[in-house]
């Protein structure tokens, strides 16, 4: 299959008739796929045709589409959008249990201070306090990380019926409201936890989970609070890591991030604490197969949870499907010290669907793909090269899109002609903004 990087000089090939998670770079490949997003009663004919352009019998709004990292659902409330996860019959969301990792995380950190009370207060005054490094306000995985290590440790305060998420600023004398302090008892002595700072990490130019301004903020916080900060946590390994090569490596401050990217899992034997796969293989095997077998006119359990015809099959331990949220969701595995080396490759495929499909049984077909920041580590570092090994296996022929993390024009603008291509897959900048995106397929 043809690769190519998905540049910015793509919008003159898409045309300009549009106006105004990462993949920092990309394979994709000339514009020879077939008629996608047709019907069950005719998308296997189609596909054993073997036709090499995207069909104009098919309007863009009945093509499948795929949401996936970002869930279409309010910012403020997380309440799903399921007007633009029903946008049609092939319309569903990949990503992987925000809950159920949150809590691993939070388990991971407390039982990590447990195991290491001994030597964790580095000041000694009984006050176990620890920095947060949040990721966006308004994405429902960063608020499930919030609230699992703040119900974790004992600190959540709710709100509204669940634990408040909201950055505190600084907390040095456990005084906050939106956090309070909590206690874990280890050998019958009972330690004071406390959330001593947490903050959005946003840059100038308004991009979230941004790690520069995590490293930076990270000399902030030392400065204030020095060796009362005891331990580092994030939403994420690339702020995460971005920490941890600042200041707690070389201070010996246990940090907790998530995604298990390469770096930050070899990092674990340097002394990062630990961080959450949160089962990228499977997710972005997920994005890409759920298309395939709408393209196909396939079961849409086919490959998943029953064997397609090469043998590719999922397990039932590694995901889960809502019906009634018309989503996939990966689970989450804890990745510490005791099993880190089964880790160290975050590019690998699952190895129960790594076989390649029969090209003159699943005609090649086109997929538009977009990143929301070419500069996310977890996208740019794992997830966008596992997609890259999956598109060869499913016969797929996929333009990857780099956004800025800024705004969603950034990436509509490059969707100028969506009739070329048979499905899409969409990661938006905000969970807000599914509707930048269907209205250019309603067009």
């Amino acid at each position: 299959m043809k690769k190519r990087m998905a540049l910015l000089a793509m919008a003159t090939v898409l045309g300009l008739s549009m106006t105004a998670c990462g993949g920092g770079g990309a394979k994709g490949g000339s514009a020879t796929s077939t008629s996608g997003g047709t019907d069950k009663a005719t998308s296997t004919s189609a596909a054993s045709a073997g036709s090499t352009t995207a069909s104009g019998d098919v309007a863009n709004k009945d093509k499948p589409l795929v949401w996936f990292n970002r869930q279409p659902s309010n910012s403020s409330t997380g309440a799903l959008d399921m007007t633009a996860l029903s946008y049609n019959d092939k319309t569903y969301y990949v990503g992987f249990d925000a809950n159920q990792g949150a809590e691993l995380q939070g388990t991971m950190v407390k039982d990590y201070i447990e195991k290491n009370i001994a030597t964790i207060d580095r000041n000694g005054d009984g006050t176990i306090g620890y920095v947060l490094a949040i990721g966006d306000i308004g994405h429902n995985d960063s608020i499930a990380r919030t609230r699992g290590v703040r119900k974790a440790l004992g600190t959540g305060v709710e709100k509204d019926g669940d634990i408040n998420s909201e950055p505190i600023g600084t907390n040095s004398d456990g005084s906050a409201s939106i956090v309070q302090d909590g206690s874990i008892e280890v050998n019958g002595k009972t330690y004071v936890v406390r959330e001593l700072a947490s903050q959005e990490m946003k840059n100038s130019a308004g991009a979230t989970w941004d790690a520069a301004t995590a490293g930076n903020t990270i000399g902030t916080w030392t400065s204030s609070f020095g060796e009362a900060i005891d331990v580092v946590v994030s939403n994420n390994d690339g702020m995460g890591m971005s920490m941890f090569n600042a200041w707690s490596k070389d201070n010996q401050v246990p940090t907790f991030g998530y995604d298990a990217n390469s770096d930050a899992v070899a990092a674990i034997a340097e002394g990062y604490g630990g961080t959450i796969s949160q089962h990228a293989d499977i997710q972005a095997y997920l994005t890409l197969r759920v298309l395939r077998n709408a393209l196909d006119g396939a079961d849409i359990d086919t490959g998943i949870g029953t064997a397609d015809d090469a043998g590719n099959v999922l397990t039932d331990d590694v995901y889960v499907y809502k019906a009634d949220e018309r989503s996939y969701y990966a689970l989450n595995v804890a990745v510490t010290a005791d099993n880190y080396q089964e880790f160290t490759d975050s590019t690998k495929v699952y190895d129960g669907a790594s076989k390649q499909l029969d090209a003159g049984t699943h005609a090649s077909k086109k997929v538009w793909l977009d990143i929301y920041n070419s500069s996310d580590n977890f996208l740019s570092a794992t997830y966008q090269p596992l997609l890259q090994n999956y598109d060869d296996l499913l016969n797929l022929e996929v333009d990857y899109i780099g956004g800025d993390g800024q705004t969603e024009s950034n990436i509509t603008n490059r969707l100028g002609n969506p009739s070329q291509y048979d499905a899409f897959a969409i990661n938006m900048v905000k969970t807000d903004n599914a509707a930048s995106y269907t209205s250019l397929l309603d067009q």
